[in-house]
């Protein structure tokens, strides 16, 4: 019986594309790793830092010359842990934020293949899921509105005050919110139908849950930290700085305004990759109809 028409899963173009990011996460990690033993700081994060780049940077060279089929489950494991992980990292390493887009974007040329999840396993993410993200706005908000009193306060103490619990806000809070959120959203992407790069909105809403965090580790908590000493003294003022915090605290509000959106409207088409794996599973509901053993499947 015809099998029918070979499906293109484009497999043969990323081969290369994997190995050099292999190479490249395993530089980053290495840099990690020298920054992490020449620094000053000691302690719990700075411990599993170092141990958790020195495991990556001998796990990525195992799969880049395991080769990206014999290596993909490795790889697979390897960037779904370390792409959350490194928003904890990048509190005693900063750079480690920009290894985020680097693991995401070696998980997705890996295409991970996740089996569906339930309907109640389904329902139990998507409320974690929801949970987090509407917390993680509302941290937004809050922030925000620190930093609107910070800047228009006239009394120093409480200019000085707001700056201060801006960043305990920020540390105990917006971090753990934004990890939680993004794990969560991994999980519901991964065991359901929509997958992590096969709609534009989902790629959109991830890009933007992924860009959040890197702004915020390398200029919003600057301007905090600046901020916070300088109206330590009761005659600083904020001045242009508090303004930039305010801007920027406030576009980090309405960029989650936006993914909210996103995540009720899901707007716009299927991606090449989400066509190109319908068209496979198609196929293969096709070739099971027909009998033909799963072990034959073209993958």
């Amino acid at each position: 019986m015809p099998s029918g028409p070979r499906i293109a899963t484009g497999r043969d173009t990323t081969p290369a594309a994997v190995t050099i990011l292999h190479w490249a996460f395993t530089c980053f990690a290495l840099l990690n790793v020298v920054l992490l033993l020449n620094g000053s700081g000691s302690g719990v994060l700075p411990t599993a830092a170092l141990v958790g780049y020195s495991l990556a940077a001998g796990l990525s060279v195992s799969a880049a010359l395991r080769g990206p089929e014999r290596g993909r489950r490795v790889t697979i494991v390897l960037h779904l842990a370390m792409a959350p992980l490194q928003f904890v990292f990048s509190i005693p390493v900063l750079i480690a934020l920009l290894g985020i887009p680097l693991s995401l974007t070696i998980l997705a040329l890996s295409r991970p293949q996740f089996p569906r999840m339930s309907p109640r396993t389904r329902k139990i993410w998507l409320v974690l899921h929801v949970g987090f993200s509407v917390g993680w706005l509302g941290v937004g908000l809050t922030m925000t509105v620190l930093a609107i009193v910070g800047t228009t306060a006239a009394s120093p103490a409480m200019r000085h005050g707001a700056y201060e619990l801006l960043h305990v806000v920020d540390q105990a809070v917006a971090i753990p919110s934004m990890f939680l959120s993004i794990i969560t959203g991994l999980v519901v992407s991964l065991g359901t139908k929509w997958g992590l790069v096969r709609y534009w909105w989902v790629i959109v809403k991830f890009a933007i849950s992924v860009s959040i965090p890197l702004v915020a580790g390398t200029v919003e908590s600057a301007l905090a930290d600046e901020l916070s000493l300088r109206t330590a003294d009761p005659a600083g003022e904020p001045g242009g700085t508090g303004i930039a915090l305010t801007a920027c605290l406030a576009a980090f509000t309405l960029a989650l305004w936006a993914a909210t959106i996103l995540s009720v409207v899901k707007p716009w088409s299927r991606t090449r990759w989400g066509r190109a794996a319908d068209a496979r599973e198609r196929h293969q509901r096709r070739r099971r109809v027909e009998g033909v053993p799963e072990s034959s499947t073209i993958a």
